[in-house]
């Protein structure tokens, strides 16, 4: 997703990824809302006599005025600014007592909920002080007049490593008192030491015979390069794009997949893991580095199945749509029949998986859900895998990372990471008898921790255990891809994309109900693409409470995600410094931005991505503050960066060397037109025949040649076309699109992805944003420029492929990554303990100790 660049050019997009939760691009854009001074006098006007609401506002970062799409200030209605404070747990009658409560229970709390520390230079913790008893009866919230105050006590405090050890930190008294329940408070700060090892420790203060102590968590300052060696494109000098010999340029190239669109032989109608392998190894063998894959995260197991990626049930766990059964173990241990019978539901699928040219997911899950209900009743309960009885002590390394419980499997649920399997699995079967929503449940069964819950979970052992072993099957033939990217050479492997939330009525919206704003959607404001503003439907992440649960919630989601792969895409990664919250009911417009400690989340996304030693890359397209920019360069964080995008300050396409250096570069995106789209103008006639665009299909042709034209001029002064004169004349398609490529892997961004469906030609974009039933969104498999489906056996011996990797420059692959590219991945196979060896036609034989 993305939010709009204020450039003129017509293919920007917003902050969302699916239809209704996009800008349409072909919206011409308004002119400024309004002139500053207005806008200040309206705002004067507007909040007239509402002092104390605004204060309160500020208290809890939301917004009563923020810069429009076009620079100018856009005030917030009061009645919306009330609505967000009470969805943040405000009692908003009386803005004034709320304001002293929200401060005097600040004063009460020696410490904060959870401190956040960057190890190098970690900022001071604010502390406060109990005196004892105030003796002049002060107002609260101002210094103490006391001449005489009571004295604090001698504080001291020191930080408990998490191996054991003690380094102790000084306090220091500052200049703030205020009186609190009749006591005097002192307000302090404690000064860590630099060089704290990183991770999860605990601030303890002291103070006379009391003791506090509150979650300190160790940040890295960014990021880690995993890319620091990386050679699978040169560097580049000046203008032109002159490659530089010699070292190491710290840049890379891979693809960027809608893994459903790409199906091969084995798989059931839309790719699954095991093609997931088989690309990844296939890239890695040919030089590329990275590979980045739609969001793969659980939907609702229930009929119809959503097809949207961005719209999951959870994010810390995954799809079971994307399963090989076949390459299960269980499969692999099954008699003839069972064999048989998953074979005839395997042909079924590929029949009917793909009706009148879409994908049809009720079809392939229909089939592969019964396919693996039957290896699952098939196993032996002692077989490799297999879930453990209902109440029986978890096996290492059986549900959470790090040595908790495994599989990648995280959790802010209130039971803690080591119960996150068992209540999605949970919330699974009950979704199976009850619906999708777990808010149209009965009432006994919404709250994960009531006994009607616990009683269900009795109930429904089986199909929980079901839900259990089909997420570790999910991890294992995960864990397989990436090691097939890793033993072929990639640096990175399969990159993850993280969807912006979750589903309100989807598993994680349950088990996390407490630190998820239920009655609210993240949207963004209205602009000149979407005038009414964008309601995404998705619940946005409770500030305070998310601090109060010391972030788990968030660091055991983004876990999860890197558990699985080399890497991170953060969708709209914007969302970690505000987001804007729409209450339900309110209409898109009548919301406004909350704010969200940016500097925390960074850090804690740069340890956890330290830990697992993985690339970050946020969305960030469209408008973005310097301030946010610098803030993502200075903690590691790539950017994003779209051909279609990169204008110069008049309006003009940017050169290759002005493009940024830390940003992950494509042509296109999957809710933009593809190369030969844009080229052929379908995003255009598609529109228009669908009744979206906002002007007539005339201005619409005429701004996007004048596009492709700028286009064009640009790939002739860069010498990238045959003939510089073709520029003006419309070349062959094919040569415009390696020059397209060439001028990204000319640039300055030190990654380039490049899409399968602009290597064959397809005209169609995957998603098609501001439509949901008229485009079928999420449902198209990548098609040649013919019309015929692309394969992954397709991908892997087609020669275009291979000649767009070639147009970024890239390097070719040494010896070990050159072998037979067309190869399908061994490691496609998930390793199965120690019971079995398997060969490539997919049967296995008895491996002796």
């Amino acid at each position: 997703m993305g939010a709009a660049r204020s450039t003129g050019n017509i293919w920007q997009v917003t902050s969302a990824d699916e239809g209704s939760r996009r800008r349409d691009p072909s919206v011409a854009q308004n002119e400024p809302d309004q002139e500053p001074a207005a806008a200040g006098a309206q705002a004067e006007a507007v909040w007239s006599g509402l002092g104390d609401l605004a204060r309160l506002a500020a208290e809890f970062g939301v917004a009563t005025s923020y810069d429009g799409q076009n620079g100018a200030p856009v005030t917030v209605a009061p009645s919306a600014v009330q609505a967000v404070l009470n969805l943040l747990g405000v009692d908003t009658s009386d803005p004034a007592r709320a304001l002293d409560d929200t401060h005097a229970a600040r004063w009460r709390r020696p410490l904060p909920p959870v401190a956040v520390a960057r190890s190098s230079a970690p900022e001071p913790v604010a502390v406060h002080l109990p005196a004892g008893p105030q003796t002049t009866g002060t107002v609260a919230g101002t210094p103490s007049p006391s001449p005489s105050p009571a004295p604090v006590p001698a504080a001291t405090a020191f930080v408990a490593l998490a191996d054991g050890g003690e380094v102790a930190a000084a306090v220091r008294l500052t200049d703030d008192a205020r009186e609190v329940d009749g006591n005097r408070v002192q307000a302090g700060l404690v000064d860590l030491p630099a060089g704290l090892p990183l991770g999860d420790h605990q601030l303890v203060l002291r103070l006379g015979t009391d003791t506090a102590q509150c979650p300190l968590i160790v940040v890295p300052d960014r990021v880690p390069d995993v890319l620091g060696d990386a050679d699978g494109l040169p560097a580049v000098g000046g203008p032109g794009g002159r490659a530089l010999e010699g070292a190491a340029s710290g840049r890379a190239w891979g693809w960027m997949i809608q893994l459903y669109a790409l199906a091969s032989a084995g798989s059931w109608a839309m790719g699954d893991f095991a093609d997931l392998a088989t690309i990844a190894a296939w890239s890695g063998r040919n030089g590329a580095d990275v590979l980045l894959v739609n969001p793969l995260h659980a939907a609702a197991p229930t009929f119809p199945v959503e097809p949207s990626p961005y719209s999951p049930s959870s994010r810390r766990f995954v799809s079971p749509l994307y399963l090989r059964p076949e390459i299960t173990p269980e499969y692999l241990a099954a008699d003839g029949a069972v064999r048989a019978e998953v074979d005839r539901l395997a042909g079924q699928a590929r029949a009917d998986g793909i009706q009148a040219g879409l994908i049809d997911r009720d079809v392939v899950w229909r089939a592969k859900l019964a396919a693996l209900e039957l290896l699952f009743a098939s196993q032996s309960p002692a077989a490799p895998g297999a879930p453990a009885a209902p109440g029986a002590p978890a096996a290492p390394g059986a549900e959470t990372p790090n040595g908790a419980g495994g599989g990648g499997h995280a959790s802010g649920a209130p039971g803690g990471e080591r119960g996150a399997l068992a209540d999605f699995a949970l919330w699974s079967a009950l979704a199976e008898r009850h619906g999708r929503d777990w808010r149209v449940w009965p009432e006994d069964l919404r709250d994960p921790a009531a006994p009607a819950v616990a009683t269900a979970r009795a109930e429904l052992a089986h199909r929980v255990a079901f839900h259990t072993w089909l997420q570790r099957r999910c991890d294992e033939q995960l864990a397989a891809a990436q090691e097939a990217a890793r033993s072929a050479g990639m640096r990175v492997g399969i990159v993850h994309d993280l969807a912006v939330g979750v589903d309100p009525g989807g598993a994680d919206a349950w088990a996390m109900r407490a630190v998820l704003a239920a009655g609210a959607s993240v949207g963004a404001p209205p602009d000149g693409f979407n005038q009414q503003g964008q309601d995404w439907g998705l619940p946005p992440w409770r500030p305070a409470a998310l601090a109060e649960a010391g972030y788990a919630p968030f660091r055991a989601m983004v876990r999860a995600v890197l558990a699985r792969g080399g890497g991170i895409r953060v969708d709209h990664i914007l969302g970690l410094f505000r987001l804007w919250w729409v209450p339900v009911g309110a209409g898109a417009a009548g919301g406004t931005f909350v704010r969200y400690d940016a500097s925390a989340l960074l850090g804690l996304l740069a340890l956890e991505a330290a830990r697992a030693g993985s690339l970050v890359v946020g969305e960030d397209l469209g408008t973005v503050e310097p301030s946010v920019a610098t803030a993502l360069d200075e903690a590691g964080i790539f950017g994003s960066s779209v051909l279609w995008f990169e204008r110069a300050a008049d309006g003009s396409p940017r050169r290759p060397d002005e493009y940024r250096v830390r940003s992950m570069a494509s042509v296109t995106t999957h809710d933009l037109p593809t190369a030969a789209g844009f080229l052929d103008g379908e995003h255009v006639r598609v529109r228009e025949r669908l009744g979206v665009l906002a002007r007539s299909g005339d201005a619409e042709r005429a701004a996007w040649l004048a596009e492709r034209a700028d286009l064009l001029r640009l790939l002739a002064a860069e010498n990238l076309l045959p003939d510089a004169g073709l520029a003006e004349k419309g070349p062959a398609d094919e040569d415009v699109v390696l020059g397209m490529h060439a001028v990204l892997g000319r640039s300055r961004a030190r990654v380039v992805l490049i899409a399968p469906g602009d290597a064959f030609g397809d005209l169609r974009q995957p998603n098609l944003p501001g439509t949901v039933d008229s485009y079928p969104n999420w449902r198209l498999p990548v098609l040649d420029g013919d019309g015929r489906p692309v394969t992954v056996e397709r991908l892997l011996t087609d020669p275009r492929p291979r000649r767009l990797a070639e147009a970024l420059g890239a390097r070719p692959a040494d010896g070990a990554r050159q072998a037979d590219s067309a190869r399908p991945a061994d490691s496609a196979r998930p390793a199965d303990r120690g019971a079995r060896t398997v060969d490539r036609a997919g049967t296995g034989t008895p491996r002796r100790p």
